[in-house]
């Protein structure tokens, strides 16, 4: 992968992110279960820690 393709992943890794923990507050204040959401934030954590690795290969 290019530097930026990397940094195009994480940028739209973050927004998703953002948007779930949103869905999440909007679960919470209903009552829903959150655990698919949850488990979804844990995914993309994993992904932004593999590409953040990435990006710094990228650097050397």
């Amino acid at each position: 992968m290019k530097r930026a393709d990397i940094e195009y992943a994480i940028k739209e890794i973050k927004m998703d992110y953002i948007r779930i923990q949103g869905d999440i507050e909007k679960l919470e204040s209903t009552g829903q279960s959150v655990s698919n959401a949850e488990k979804m934030l844990k995914q993309m954590e994993d992904q932004l820690k593999y590409l953040n690795e990435q990006l710094l290969k990228c650097e050397e």
